[in-house]
């Protein structure tokens, strides 16, 4: 299309990706040089870009875009140049989010080794959840419209990733955050990505490639020397305590909630995906936490409901929306690195906050298991 009626002002845009999901571009703050002629079109570019035509209006210019998402292509005859700049806003913005999401997640351990001392695990977890739970709702509502219920074939799944992903996650969580440091347990955690590529191989037939198998050695090795303090040969003379144990038993849910959800989950966006598992496991926990507790909860200080709303809103609710919404930005692979952030966010915050001590076994391991982590999630070339 091109045109050269009504108003005139001028655009070439160098610009990096658009977002398909949503039609709009997203520019990244990139020289932008104002050449081009346009008129009607205007509606139909992002708001900065718009402003920026405006801006220019009684200019002669040539303006040259293309929008995939709504099918649009503007080419305009050339004219004179001059420059300006945007900067990178849309971009900085995901990076502050995930750099964010990588603390609030690696806060989760610092909040719930604390939180452990004086609340048990099923209450700790139950009012986790139940607080996730009215968020989440709220933000399903606002963003993808009307709520319904799982479908039948759907109902005994989203009970099994309640069951896997909120209750037993949660427990051998707190469970094992009230025996270990939390900087520790950040660090076993983190192995997350490696089990579930193993076992993504074994039941998926994922491909494992070298760099992978490399990756998956250099990570276990990092979380054998965190467990061991350094001491490896204590592994395997009994040095493992319940502790540890319970961190284990706590990947290994998080890992069966992962997989199930990828094979049985298929078709539900994952805000709709986790906001079902968060009601799931809120009604899983209430029996559990009644039992633990009965109405034990009338006693909870303000600092452990201030630890339990945190675990909520900011660990649960806004760490998965600004993870998801870096996915939609930025890709999967680019802001999937920011998980390698988490246990070092979590060790930095346990010793500030803590005062556990940041021991050089737990540095060495911490940068294994990070590097182990990128190269397994690393796309094959």
């Amino acid at each position: 299309m091109s045109s050269s009626v009504g108003d005139v002002f001028n655009f070439i845009i160098i610009f990096q990706g658009d977002n398909q999901a949503h039609g709009d571009l997203h520019l990244i703050g990139y020289r932008i040089f104002v050449e081009c002629s346009l008129h009607c079109y205007l509606r139909l570019l992002p708001p900065a870009v718009s402003h920026l035509v405006q801006a220019t209006r009684g200019k002669q210019c040539v303006f040259s875009i293309s929008c995939r998402a709504s099918n649009i292509m503007l080419d305009f005859a050339h004219s004179s140049w001059y420059s300006v700049y945007l900067f990178q806003y849309t971009a900085m913005i995901t990076y502050i989010k995930l750099l964010l999401m990588a603390v609030f997640w690696g806060g989760t351990f610092v909040a719930g080794r604390s939180l452990a001392q004086t609340v048990g695990p099923f209450a700790a977890a139950f009012f986790r959840f139940a607080i996730a739970s009215i968020f989440l709702v709220f933000l399903l509502r606002r963003t993808e419209g009307k709520l319904f219920w799982p479908a039948k074939n759907q109902i005994m799944p989203v009970i099994v990733l309640g069951l896997t992903g909120a209750l037993l996650y949660n427990f051998f969580f707190l469970k094992g955050l009230k025996l270990v440091e939390a900087g520790r347990a950040s660090v076993i955690i983190a192995n997350n990505p490696i089990f579930i590529a193993l076992l993504s191989a074994y039941f998926f037939k994922e491909r494992l490639n070298f760099v992978k198998v490399i990756g998956i050695i250099v990570s276990v090795g990092g979380a054998v020397i965190v467990i061991s303090r350094g001491d490896v040969y204590a592994v395997f003379q009994g040095g493992v305590g319940w502790g540890e144990m319970y961190i284990f038993c706590c990947v290994a849910s998080w890992v069966a909630f992962s997989l199930l959800g990828k094979a049985v989950m298929d078709g539900l966006s994952p805000l709709r995906s986790v906001t079902y598992t968060a009601i799931s496991g809120t009604l899983l926990l209430a029996g559990p936490a009644f039992w633990e507790g009965g109405f034990g909860f009338l006693e909870y200080s303000p600092s452990d409901w201030a630890k339990i709303f945190y675990l909520g809103f900011f660990g649960t609710v806004l760490g998965f929306l600004w993870y998801y919404q870096g996915i939609q930005k930025i890709g999967p692979t680019r802001a999937g690195l920011f998980i390698n952030f988490v246990p070092i966010s979590a060790i930095l915050l346990a010793f500030l906050f803590l005062k556990e001590p940041v021991t050089m076994s737990l540095l060495i391991g911490t940068i294994l298991v990070s590097s182990g982590v990128y190269l397994t999630n690393r796309p094959a070339s």
